[in-house]
């Protein structure tokens, strides 16, 4: 029945010169049509991906990638580190425990709502050589990564996960222009993207260029960093939970003397978080 009326359809439009499509001429051409062409699709598809492949091979022949904390020879399904050290790096777990050696480093000094940081920073161990490769070799993929994979877990924790904005530790404008980048905010913009909080880069900045901090004591280096910071919007503050965001952390004076910008803010409290930390 549905073929005569398809028929008597066809042969009504056409007396009346009307015109009509290929679907309604014959509907099993027009699927035979659209099999071949995905057909077609298919096929070129799977070479796009031989292709791809042979060609990532001999990137990778020529080119191969290392794990940037242990320099171990990665797998394709590696990123930025490898297995072996994804899982083995020293981790704190300081963001799940309250009064952790990180927020002490605060105790009698400013006022810090919770503070922690991924990794124990050993001299000379892998956690210091992630670092060097991240902050003086350039490799900011280690910091973009380490940052979003933090972040994860910092969500996990409700001393973290309600944090309004995350503001990286600024640099000096010429500073800046001596290394290309600041590692604090890579690291930061790693974070946001794991976690609600936004990430604020203009009201925080450094007003005096400073010696590096590097070899100083805790108190050469809060002498060094005294009143070098400053807010350009203090409003913008009010009421929010801040998220101060460094590489590493060691005295805490860096850190301690932007929290103190912040801490007086009507409703606002400042939490600290870093990628390392040195070890005791």
């Amino acid at each position: 029945m549905k073929k005569q009326h398809l028929k008597s359809v066809q042969k009504s439009k056409l007396n009346a010169g009307t015109h009509f499509s290929l679907s309604e001429i014959n509907p099993l051409v027009v699927t035979a049509v659209d099999s071949k062409k995905k057909k077609k699709r298919n096929f070129f598809s799977r070479v796009l991906k031989v292709i791809y492949g042979l060609l990532m091979d001999l990137l990778e022949l020529f080119y191969p990638r290392f794990c940037f904390a242990c320099d171990r020879k990665m797998l394709e399904h590696e990123k930025v580190l490898c297995t072996f050290c994804l899982r083995q790096l020293p981790k704190t777990n300081y963001h799940l425990h309250p009064d952790n050696p990180v927020e002490k480093l605060f105790w009698g000094h400013c006022n810090v709502y919770a503070a922690a940081a991924y990794y124990l920073y050993i001299k000379g161990g892998k956690v210091q050589h992630l670092v060097h490769n991240f902050k003086y070799k350039g490799f900011t993929q280690v910091g973009e990564y380490i940052g979003e994979v933090y972040g994860k877990e910092l969500m996990n924790s409700t001393r973290f996960a309600d944090a309004d904005y995350i503001v990286p530790i600024p640099l000096h404008r010429k500073k800046l222009r001596q290394r290309g980048f600041n590692q604090s905010e890579i690291f930061g913009e790693g974070l946001s993207r794991s976690m609600k909080a936004k990430l604020e880069v203009k009201n925080l900045y450094r007003k005096v260029y400073t010696s590096t901090q590097t070899k100083k004591s805790r108190w050469e280096r809060f002498i060094n960093v005294d009143s070098i910071f400053a807010l350009r919007d203090k409003e913008m503050y009010k009421g929010k939970h801040i998220l101060l965001v460094d590489d590493v952390i060691t005295t805490g004076s860096t850190m301690e003397a932007c929290i103190k910008l912040i801490q007086d803010i009507e409703g606002a409290k400042v939490s600290v978080v870093a990628m390392a930390t040195a070890a005791n």
